[in-house]
């Protein structure tokens, strides 16, 4: 396996000279659990394979997340994330796909077609120059970012000692520095859940995670294995409205707010601390998708995807975070499995210039935040990802066409903090397109026990 490390421009196995344009089946953009994934599944299809990765090592964010939680799915044992990552590193050293670590991609552009398939053309920077990769099929997976106080418009001073999750998770678990020792967390999601154990194990004082939603956003598990099992309160219905602090945090104030997630004056309180977490949601860094000329789904800030995941520009794919944001890494690594063999199927004939079976969009209803694909076109077994806005017990999941009901589900909770998936059958998109329909509405609906 080639592996250009482009740091001093050698390689780490062999001694061939960089190059500077290279041809390839598929490029995968991303080293982490998805561009692993991806990039292994269309290696095993007889694909020749790149993955650019901007780090200097392969497993993104995983290198971070030293907690156990992964693998359980995928494995059938309980890993940490490091550990989850290692095995993916592995696989992709026990192959001959190419890496290019330390690169960053600047830009995706199509070619005219080639044999009925469109060619494109990665161009990354590198400490050595400017490179181009092509590829008769392109893989996004560059997973998320951290929303930042910026983004979210939290007032007051600017000291130091503000942080996202994961960069303080980074600090602590990659290069051993203590960002501060009292310290308050905003947002309930999974990473400021595990960031609030993490901290407390690491000696600093956890004054409390406040979350603006009357509902934690984390998963169960986190919450009690992260805050309960630890005495660290969680203070829902509340925000943090001001940070104090000249040189360094020194304190801030959270108010509590009312059902329009205003603060409600009168309930203002100061919290002494010197750091201050944001775990407040992740966007998907799809700017490079953008400018590659893919549709993004407003609701999941992700491409427009069908059922092989792959987007409205021809021979360009997405999988993993980049596409929508996950609960568990066993997720990423079985969608982005779909996600590499159909980039393979595409590149090598199997998927070019294939007339579509049908066209239907797919759009989310009732409490249904998004419906991932959101096109089907294909009359085939499609697994539908989805999330609902707001917890409820009791609510069941229909799939509509033209005001038809197709199919209505079991009465059952919800819960925005877990990825739900609904299989749809052939036989209900068959049926939806004889019916001369253009729309299939996946519909999430609280039903009122009696």
């Amino acid at each position: 396996m080639a592996t250009f490390d482009m740091r001093d421009g050698r390689e780490e196995v062999g001694a061939a000279a960089p190059v500077q344009t290279q041809v390839f089946d598929v490029v995968v953009i991303g080293g982490g659990p998805a561009g692993m994934a991806a990039a292994l599944a269309a290696h095993k299809a007889g694909a020749c394979v790149a993955i650019v990765e901007r780090e200097q090592h392969l497993g993104g964010i995983l290198r971070q997340c030293i907690h156990p939680g992964f693998g359980l799915s995928h494995f059938k044992q309980e890993l940490t994330g490091p550990e989850y990552a290692q095995r993916f590193i592995d696989q992709v050293h026990a192959t001959d796909i190419t890496l290019f670590l330390s690169s960053m991609v600047i830009g995706i552009d199509s070619g005219e077609p080639a044999e009925d398939t469109a060619v494109h053309t990665v161009t990354l920077m590198s400490p050595t120059g400017m490179m181009q990769l092509t590829g008769r099929a392109v893989v996004l997976a560059m997973g998320c970012r951290e929303r930042t106080r910026s983004e979210i418009k939290i007032p007051g001073s600017r000291p130091a000692g503000v942080f996202t999750a994961g960069l303080a998770q980074r600090y602590i678990n990659i290069e051993n520095l203590k960002p501060g020792s009292r310290a308050v967390i905003l947002g309930s999601g999974d990473i400021g859940l595990i960031m609030a154990r993490r901290c407390t194990l690491e000696g600093i004082s956890v004054e409390g995670v406040y979350e603006l939603m009357p509902y934690a956003n984390g998963l169960r598990r986190n919450v009690k294995n992260c805050l309960d099992d630890f005495g660290i309160p969680l203070h829902l219905s509340t925000t943090v409205t001001r940070v104090i602090g000249h040189d360094r945090v020194e304190a801030v104030e959270v108010s509590q707010v009312d059902e329009r997630l205003a603060p409600i004056p009168g309930t203002e309180r100061i919290v002494p601390c010197d750091t201050l977490l944001l775990s407040v949601g992740l966007i998907p860094e799809n700017e490079l998708s953008v400018a590659a000329g893919v549709e993004l789904d407003p609701r999941t800030r992700g491409a427009v995807v069908d059922q092989s995941l792959q987007t409205g520009v021809p021979g360009i794919f997405a999988c993993g975070n980049v596409l929508h944001v996950h609960d568990l890494a066993d997720n990423v690594t079985t969608e982005s499995e779909r996600a590499g063999a159909a980039a393979a199927a595409y590149a090598l004939g199997a998927g070019a210039g294939v007339v579509p079976d049908c066209e239907l969009t797919v759009s989310p209803a009732g409490i249904a935040g998004y419906a991932l694909p959101g096109r089907i076109t294909a009359v085939t077994l499609t697994k539908l990802n989805f999330r609902v806005r707001r917890p409820v017990d009791t609510a069941c999941v229909r799939v509509l066409a033209d005001g038809e009901e197709l199919f209505a589900g079991k009465v059952r909770a919800f819960k925005p903090s877990v990825m739900e998936s609904f299989p749809l059958p052939a036989k209900m998109i068959q049926q939806a397109f004889d019916m001369g329909a253009s729309e299939l509405i996946l519909s999430v609906d609280p039903v009122e026990e009696a």
